[in-house]
């Protein structure tokens, strides 16, 4: 065995070392908050994908779409015949569309009512509140108002939020915080969204 190879298994074994640690150490069973921002591609994937495994299980799912809801999505399309999943989306798609503050208002708070309930509701494992934090940016929703609902959820229920510029208590709440950095993104080059793909 060369030098190389030999300091390369020493080091394999004190990351699995390290890992068995950790996993000997995680002895908490509970929901959790989880939160996807950053200004990279893949937030609601991601959380769209978690969905597709919470259901493959067997457990209740609730999706709320506070933005992109109007558009096409292939998961959405997929996952829609699971009788364990539910999905809610803002009547007004892009706000920046409608360019009406009180419509926006009102769709968003209708949406959260379902977002609520969902919240609320012992029985659903996994609840996704896609795109929410441009709902706090822009003053349709109170921080307030989400963080009570976030904490007094049940237990066992996990949370994925998605979108950029996550609000900071969003962030402190979190029990996972993942930032998606974007690198090089297709569309800047002139590249359209994909179907299939994209969305």
């Amino acid at each position: 065995m060369t030098d190389r190879q030999s300091r390369h298994r020493n080091a394999m074994r004190n990351l699995k070392s390290h890992v068995d640690e950790k996993v000997a150490a995680a002895t908490e069973q509970r929901g959790l908050l989880l939160v996807f921002t950053g200004n990279g591609k893949g937030k609601t994937t991601a959380a769209w994908g978690t969905v597709t495994r919470a259901l493959g299980y067997g457990y209740r799912a609730g999706v709320v779409q506070f933005i992109k809801g109007m558009w096409e999505c292939g998961e959405r399309e997929r996952l829609a015949d699971d009788a364990n999943l539910s999905v809610h989306i803002m009547a007004t798609g892009f706000t920046w569309e409608t360019q009406n503050r009180e419509s926006d208002t009102q769709a968003c708070q209708a949406v959260w009512a379902d977002a609520a309930r969902l919240l609320s509701d012992p029985e659903v494992y996994l609840v996704v509140l896609d795109e929410i934090t441009y709902m706090l940016k822009f003053g349709y929703l109170d921080i307030a108002t989400v963080r009570e609902a976030l904490a007094n959820r049940p237990s066992e229920q996990t949370v994925i939020v998605t979108g950029r510029n996550a609000h900071r208590e969003l962030l402190d709440m979190a029990d996972t915080v993942t930032e998606m950095q974007e690198v090089r993104h297709a569309f800047n080059a002139g590249v359209q969204a994909r179907r299939g793909i994209d969305y």
